[in-house]
C-alpha cells in the first residue's frame, strides 16, 4: 500500500474525569495519539443499514500498526483533525492484520467524512 491511500489525519482521544465547580464529574477528553489514516463510508449489512435510519453513519479506518494504535480501545474516540468532526469506536480489529489496525467508527450523518 502506497503512503497516498493514508491521506487523512486523525487523533484518538481517552476519557479523563475531572470534578466540576458543583462536586461532580465530569469527561475531558486527552488527545493520546495522532496518525494518518484511510476513512471509508461502510455501506455494510443489516445492522449498518440499521444505524443510518437511526441517523448515524459507519466508517472503515485504517491506521498503521504501533503500539499506540493497538492500544486503541472502543472506550476512545477518533477526531478527524482537518474537518475537525469526532466520532465513536466500536469495533477495534488489532489482530488480523499485523501492518494496520482496522476500527469501525460511527457518528451522527451531520459528521461526514
Amino acid at each position: 500500500m502506497s503512503a497516498g491511500v493514508l491521506s487523512d489525519r486523525v487523533a484518538f482521544d481517552e476519557p479523563a474525569g475531572s470534578s466540576d465547580a458543583f462536586g461532580g464529574t465530569s469527561v475531558v477528553w486527552t488527545e493520546v495519539y495522532r496518525c494518518a489514516a484511510e476513512i471509508r463510508f461502510h455501506r455494510g449489512d443489516e445492522a449498518v443499514k440499521a444505524a443510518r435510519l437511526a441517523g448515524r453513519n459507519i466508517y472503515k479506518v485504517r491506521v498503521r500498526s504501533c503500539s499506540e494504535t493497538r492500544g486503541i480501545t472502543s472506550a476512545c474516540r477518533m477526531r478527524d483533525v482537518r474537518r475537525g468532526t469526532s466520532w465513536n469506536i466500536i469495533g477495534v480489529d488489532a489482530v488480523a492484520d499485523r501492518a494496520f489496525v482496522h476500527l469501525t467508527v460511527e457518528g451522527p450523518s451531520s459528521e461526514a467524512a
